[in-house]
């Protein structure tokens, strides 16, 4: 079987990681396409994971920028699935992949776990033929969106305790950190999505708290290039900024608090036992108001809130979940499509 995966984003190289490697060990043949945007074709190198680059970069903010970058990546892909002769795609979140599979007659699913993203999934979960969500998610606020049952599939708990399932941290990511110091892992707002575009001041709020403790060592993983300056911009003594990208997965894993205004890094903290907050600024998610409910994720309103003292009882119980069934209900696509 030949599959054609599109990953768009940074945190769905390490969705599709394991996923991958059940496909390739099972006999199957992979072919990756990318989008140059944040850490994406980085980390796609750093887990060795062979990519075709397609398409200019993210679009920007706007709804005119990302029209552009729509206009001018979805053709290529056209041309790139056509050459390939795929018999299923997948993705998360990648519109534009939804949308060209279905041009050319390939049977597509893509996933997701936030629900208001709505200009998105009016594009993406139309276009699908297999549509994979968490459980979560009330199957009500998905039907508008052109996802119900059977299209609709979905899966117990979060996506990070599924990707992460083999996952152990590795040490030396915090080899250099004076070990007395309170470690925090901060992530910065997607200032580029559309579902985030009324800002963020309270995450300005925080890294002023943050940067200005002598207590603390944080390390700040943002987004973009222009984020990147503007954190270093602000000479905060006790902030620290990554040149190039880092092994969050075990940063996180390893620190005493992470504060983070996206959603990925939140659940990937939940799912590896360490105290999370979130600054998001949209409309909270069915997934996110779960996890607040259970105690697993703390909403912060005020940066003089946070806990900063160290881990002394270590991480929390993991769960880990097979990923075998993510990859089961990605594949439903091609059945549903021969059926």
């Amino acid at each position: 079987m030949r599959v054609w995966i599109d990953i768009t984003n940074s945190p769905h190289v390490l969705f599709f990681r394991p996923l991958i490697r059940l496909l390739e060990e099972d006999g199957h043949h992979v072919e990756v396409t990318a989008r140059d945007y944040a850490q994406t074709l980085e980390l796609l190198g750093r887990h060795r994971i062979a990519h075709h680059v397609v398409g200019p970069r993210h679009g920007g903010a706007g709804v005119l920028g990302k029209a552009r970058a729509l206009a001018g990546r979805l053709p290529e892909l056209r041309r790139f699935g056509k050459r390939g002769r795929f018999d299923v795609a997948f993705a998360h979140g990648s519109h534009e992949l939804t949308l060209a599979a279905r041009s050319i007659g390939v049977p597509s699913a893509t996933a997701h776990d936030y629900e208001f993203a709505t200009l998105q999934h009016q594009l993406g979960l139309r276009a699908a033929t297999r549509v994979v969500f968490p459980e979560a998610i009330p199957v009500q606020r998905l039907a508008r969106l052109g996802a119900r049952p059977p299209k609709l599939v979905r899966y117990p708990g979060i996506k990070e305790e599924y990707y992460l399932a083999d996952f152990e941290p590795d040490p030396a990511v915090v080899a250099g950190i004076e070990s007395g110091k309170v470690l925090a892992v901060v992530r910065t707002p997607p200032e580029v999505s559309l579902y985030h575009r009324h800002g963020n001041p309270l995450f300005a709020a925080v890294l002023e708290r943050l940067g200005r403790d002598g207590s603390v060592h944080a390390v700040v993983l943002p987004r973009t290039r222009e984020q990147h300056g503007a954190i270093r911009a602000l000479d905060l003594p006790s902030l620290h900024v990554p040149d190039h990208a880092v092994d969050a997965q075990s940063l996180v894993a390893l620190a005493d608090l992470v504060v983070s205004a996206g959603g990925t890094m939140n659940r990937e903290a939940v799912a590896l036992g360490t105290p999370v907050y979130t600054t998001f600024a949209g409309r909270l998610g069915a997934l996110d108001e779960l996890l607040i409910a259970q105690g697993r994720l703390r909403p912060l309103a005020d940066p003089s809130a946070l806990e900063l003292r160290k881990r002394a009882d270590g991480p929390a119980p993991r769960v880990r979940r097979d990923p075998g069934l993510l990859l089961a209900l990605l594949l439903s696509a091609r059945q549903a499509r021969s059926g």
